[in-house]
């Protein structure tokens, strides 16, 4: 099928990828397709003491850690520390980490980068648990983490420390109607950040991301992304980005018009993706995206 022959014509606005699980985002102009999905996309992660994750629900100033992609590094920097240097090929001590109750083969990236995460994430936690040390994990890429099936069917869908699938599309219609809807409450726009998308597509209406099954991508071959679960909203949306401090009103407008039957009636924004066919392509901003809708 030609891109001309797809009932949705969109193209890529943005791509994001986020290195360090819910630490800020980067924004690249083009980026690698991988079997775990775009290329250094959550491919470390914040643990405590016992391995468990820890993410901006708990600790909201993992959202002021921005990563900066150097050609063989990780630049970390926060507010008040020194910059974190971590070469990409870097690993310490293999260790097991746990996210969403998953257990996953994972290495230890050492005292330095413990003790960074620990002295700027500490301010966080109740002064009961200031003591708590936090760690820096970086995924096994020899270790299996599978998307549940019940919604990949029969695709493998393998993710690093994402919450649970490669990739998530939004657009950039869906966050302009989220804000006239805040804007008619009196309340100021919010940005694409608060959503945490890998791909925003452009030149469609408003949840078009919703009524699609997969997504045709114009790369060097065909890139296709099967949209196979809506993506439920937890309380993050509502941290401010920029200052760590949450307030109810994403949350709140999005729960009067985006309950989803599909999951059970929770707020949605944006589609969870899982790769059909395209990996080693490169994903690049403008190109053209064509989908077919399915009501």
């Amino acid at each position: 099928m030609s891109q001309p022959d797809f009932e949705l014509q969109a193209s890529i606005q943005n791509l994001y990828i986020y290195p360090v699980k819910s630490c800020a985002g980067v924004e690249l102009k083009e980026v690698i397709l991988t079997d775990t999905g775009l290329e250094f996309d959550r491919a470390w992660m914040v643990v405590d003491e016992t391995g468990e994750f820890v993410t901006q629900r708990e600790l909201p100033r993992m959202c002021l850690i921005q990563p900066t992609m150097k050609l063989y590094e990780i630049v970390l920097r926060a507010p008040g520390m020194l910059a974190l240097h971590i070469a990409l090929d870097a690993v310490e001590q293999p260790c097991r980490v746990s996210v969403w109750g998953q257990e996953c083969a994972a290495y230890d990236m050492g005292d330095v980068a413990a003790q960074w995460f620990t002295d700027f994430l500490a301010q966080d936690l109740p002064a009961g648990q200031r003591a708590m040390k936090l760690r820096l994990a970086r995924f096994d890429p020899e270790h299996r983490r599978l998307s549940n099936k019940k919604w990949t069917k029969e695709l493998d869908a393998l993710n690093q420390f994402s919450d649970g699938y490669p990739i998530l599309v939004a657009s950039q219609a869906s966050l302009d109607g989220l804000n006239a809807r805040l804007a008619a409450q009196g309340h100021s726009p919010v940005t694409m950040q608060r959503f945490r998308p890998n791909i925003v597509l452009s030149g469609v209406d408003a949840h078009d991301e919703d009524r699609v099954k997969a997504l045709h991508i114009s790369a060097d071959s065909t890139v296709e992304l099967a949209l196979v679960k809506p993506c439920p909203r937890c309380p993050m949306p509502n941290v401010d980005p920029l200052t760590a401090i949450p307030s109810p009103e994403v949350g709140d407008t999005l729960q009067g018009y985006r309950q989803d039957a599909r999951v059970d009636g929770a707020v949605t924004f944006g589609m969870n993706a899982a790769i059909r066919s395209g990996l080693e392509q490169v994903l690049r901003v403008g190109q053209a995206v064509g989908a077919n809708y399915d009501f």
